[in-house]
């Protein structure tokens, strides 16, 4: 009877093992293969030069990326958004940064989040902070002065409130002003050229209001943009990411067709995690990416933040502007 038991218990712990093994397979290494086609395309990383000073941001078709910060995060096979660093991205021509903001630990810099698990700055390193990412994003404008980035903040966790976030970038903002355009209103290019331009998701402070409900899924999936009266504008968001590959496509086309008025802003999301409580964002970005990248560009409207974005796809996106 004794060695019946030792017997099943070395299988029980063995099951448990390998359990644990795979586990540790999905979520550590498999994130490592799935990456994206860094190639460069010549002239991504000052693509806005040829704009006219005029044009209104809000004119623009600007790609983006959704969680930008998380080329390494915890978890990342639930995480893990981006397989560019924001540098990267900057030279590719994405413009619009979607940046999620945690609380410290003690009073350093605030960190990278996506939900609760931190964004680091490489697959064993530290955890990223603010700091990190705006020496990137400076130093690309220092270089590159005909650009602008669209600095888009949200306070994605921790207990402390919204002020003390809003605080840390007006520091930040204080300690780099030459980098920085700070307004209530929507500027024009040749306003924000060479500097972050703040919006903030969160009620009042510095910087553009820039503020939605999460859309999470819709029983009725014909749902796409939301509208959020600004004062200064109106800022139409499709943001459903709890969508299928299928719904999600639908809402993203229907979205880009909403009708706006001169000055409204339309924000599109590629970006989805399927209808399950936790998805595998790459899954989706592989597919919803590649029928982005066969959609005319002359259909392509406002604001586009995408998953694991490449140097070719922002350049499809950015490409609009010149039909």
């Amino acid at each position: 009877m004794g060695k019946k038991l030792l017997r099943l218990a070395g299988r029980v712990l063995a099951l448990v093992l390998a359990a644990l093994l795979l586990a540790a397979l999905v979520m550590f290494v498999v994130p490592l293969t799935e990456g994206a086609d860094k190639t460069p395309v010549p002239g991504s990383a000052d693509w806005m030069a040829a704009l006219p000073d005029d044009t209104p941001l809000s004119a623009l078709v600007l790609p983006g990326t959704h969680d930008s910060a998380t080329q390494y995060v915890q978890l990342a096979f639930f995480s893990k958004c981006q397989a560019l660093s924001i540098g990267e991205q900057l030279d590719a021509g994405f413009r619009y940064l979607d940046i999620r903001l945690g609380d410290a630990a003690d009073d350093g810099p605030p960190l990278l989040m996506h939900g609760f698990t931190k964004c680091k700055v490489s697959v064993f390193g530290s955890a990223l902070t603010l700091d990190d990412v705006l020496a990137d994003c400076c130093g690309f404008l220092a270089k590159h002065p005909t650009e602008t980035v669209l600095f888009v903040v949200k306070h994605e966790h921790g207990e402390k409130p919204d002020a003390a976030m809003a605080g840390a970038l007006e520091n930040a903002a204080a300690m780099r002003p030459e980098s920085w355009l700070v307004t209530d209103s929507m500027p024009t290019l040749g306003e924000a050229r060479g500097k972050l331009v703040l919006l903030r998701r969160w009620e009042g402070g510095d910087g553009l209001p820039f503020l939605w409900e999460d859309q999470r899924g819709a029983a009725d999936v014909s749902q796409n943009a939301a509208v959020t009266d600004e004062g200064a504008y109106r800022l139409w968001v499709q943001d459903r990411f709890e969508y299928g590959a299928d719904d999600k496509w639908a809402a993203f086309t229907a979205g880009l067709n909403a009708p706006r008025e001169d000055g409204d802003v339309l924000l599109s999301f590629l970006s989805t995690k399927g209808t399950g409580t936790y998805g595998h964002p790459y899954r989706f970005a592989k597919r919803l990416n590649a029928q982005l990248t066969e959609l005319d560009s002359a259909a392509l409207r406002g604001w586009i933040a995408v998953d694991f974005g490449t140097p070719k796809l922002a350049e499809h996106i950015y490409g609009a502007n010149f039909r």
